[in-house]
């Protein structure tokens, strides 16, 4: 793959639009057993003073990377299980963030699916547990600058963007109708109801 990292002024300071920016982007993890990447075909976008954003309620330890230089990593766990990768979005001090909900795979498919127990490509990196599973990605990356870190880090390679189309966020329970989820029209790696995606 020729791929081209990102510098720290490839992609924009404000949370929607760096959710449809991020679209088409390469998301790379190197380690011992190899390196991953797949592309960034779902997002959503959790804007400041947004209900269902973790930063609503102000900084914690837990959020703080949410208040701090856009663009760090900001990795949260789920159900005690899983965890999901989101960027810092918005410029320091003012807290929101944009969540990677699935990525196509397109490099280190057999360490993928070792991680993740599955065979099949559409089902390593569909939904945002399953592809920090396939990517070794948990709370240890939470603040990681994506612009200088040796094991993760964002690139671009010279693939055509598809359409970005839009729907509600999923999973959520506040301001649930909210139509930030964006996602790549045709692909078969986004997650959720086939509904919330036609092409």
């Amino acid at each position: 793959m020729n791929l081209r990292r990102l510098d720290s002024d490839a992609l924009p300071v404000e949370t929607t639009a760096l959710a449809k920016a991020l679209l088409g982007c390469i998301l790379v993890r190197a380690g011992e057993d190899g390196t991953v990447a797949g592309r960034i075909v779902e997002t959503e976008a959790y804007l400041p003073n947004d209900p269902a954003c973790h930063a609503f309620s102000g900084k914690s330890s837990r959020n703080a990377t949410l208040f701090g230089p856009p663009h760090r990593a900001y990795v949260y766990q789920i159900y005690g299980t899983s965890f999901c990768f989101n960027l810092a979005s918005e410029r320091e001090g003012e807290g929101a963030g944009v969540l990677v909900r699935a990525l196509e795979p397109i490099d280190g498919l057999a360490i993928m699916a070792r991680r993740r127990g599955v065979e099949r490509a559409r089902d390593l990196c569909r939904g945002p547990g399953r592809l920090c599973r396939a990517l070794a990605i948990d709370r240890s990356f939470d603040g990681t600058d994506l612009f200088s870190d040796p094991f993760l880090w964002l690139a671009r390679d010279d693939w055509a963007k598809a359409r970005v189309r839009r729907s509600p966020r999923i999973g959520i329970t506040r301001a649930a109708d909210r139509r930030l989820r964006f996602y790549l029209a045709g692909s078969p790696h986004v997650s959720g109801p086939a509904r919330l995606s036609p092409a």
